[in-house]
């Protein structure tokens, strides 16, 4: 099942992706897609659906129809760093013997096509595909065999990152990570039953058509299962948590010989395979 949120910013609807990539009206189901809607008991309700029976929405998502963050109302948007070896190497940094963890506020949140803004005095706004997991079962202290349980589901997520805000100005990461625009995810939240293996799917990102990121879960260093457990023993997990997994290498920091960082009038484009794909125009924030 593919899960969406549809609409103007700010006043989205919840709804579902049919078989025929229409978008179908989930508003008299639930109120939103966060929440009770991502439970074990919540997905079920939405499942039992025929989605012939909800009223077709007019327009193409993504096509003229604009589809919002794939989650409403995230409590916590947790990321881990570094978690791919050949990422690390490229940013001069070793494999960490325990995740990285950062957060991104939920502040920077925007829908998968939304423009991205460079902050004020920025030099060194960066890119990031990753894979983000949505937390649907809570819980707290979790095993790691019991970890995907926990999982609503997968969604694409562009970690944008400003470099010398997140490595240079001192302090931690998050001031880095968190400005405004720099958390787009979806365009869909695809439940945990359509993906078979979250540790084997390829994710790319290209700049004005140019392939910088190429890569895969599977060299991720702490797998899914991990994280969510690892992160249970710190905070409790609540249904619409999302993490966002890390980054394979190809990242404009670490290009050579020289970097290269964001400029307003570009445009990424970026996707995970059976997840989707995302288009962001790059603006200078006002």
């Amino acid at each position: 099942m593919k899960l969406l949120r549809y609409g103007a910013k700010g006043s989205e609807k919840p709804g579902l992706l049919d078989a025929d990539g229409n978008v179908r009206d989930l508003s008299g189901i639930v109120a939103d897609i966060s929440g009770d809607a991502l439970t074990p008991e919540g997905l079920a309700k939405l499942q039992a659906i025929d989605p012939a029976s909800l009223p077709l929405v007019e327009g193409k998502p993504q096509g003229g129809l604009r589809v919002g963050p794939c989650v409403g109302q995230v409590g916590k948007f947790i990321c881990i760093g570094l978690n791919y070896a050949d990422h690390a190497e490229e940013s001069g940094l070793p494999v960490p013997p325990e995740p990285v963890v950062f957060n991104k506020w939920t502040s920077a949140i925007v829908g998968p096509d939304d423009d991205v803004e460079i902050p004020r005095g920025s030099k060194k706004t960066d890119w990031e595909v990753e894979l983000g997991v949505v937390i649907g079962k809570p819980g707290r202290y979790i095993a790691e065999k019991d970890a995907l349980s926990h999982v609503a589901g997968y969604c694409v997520v562009n970690d944008v990152s400003e470099r010398e805000f997140q490595i240079e100005r001192s302090g931690t990461w998050d001031k880095g990570k968190g400005c405004d625009t720099f958390g787009p995810i979806g365009p869909w939240l695809v439940t945990a039953d359509e993906v078979t293996d979250p540790q084997n799917l390829k994710l790319w990102l290209e700049v004005d058509g140019k392939r910088y990121q190429d890569g895969t879960t599977a060299t991720m260093v702490f797998t899914v299962e991990k994280i969510v457990s690892y992160l249970s023993q710190f905070m409790s997990l609540q249904p619409g948590d999302i993490i966002s997994t890390g980054t394979p290498p190809g990242v404009g920091m670490g290009q050579k010989p020289e970097p290269i960082y964001l400029k307003p009038g570009q445009v990424m484009t970026l996707g995970i395979e059976g997840l989707g794909a995302q288009r962001q125009k790059v603006v200078a924030a006002q």
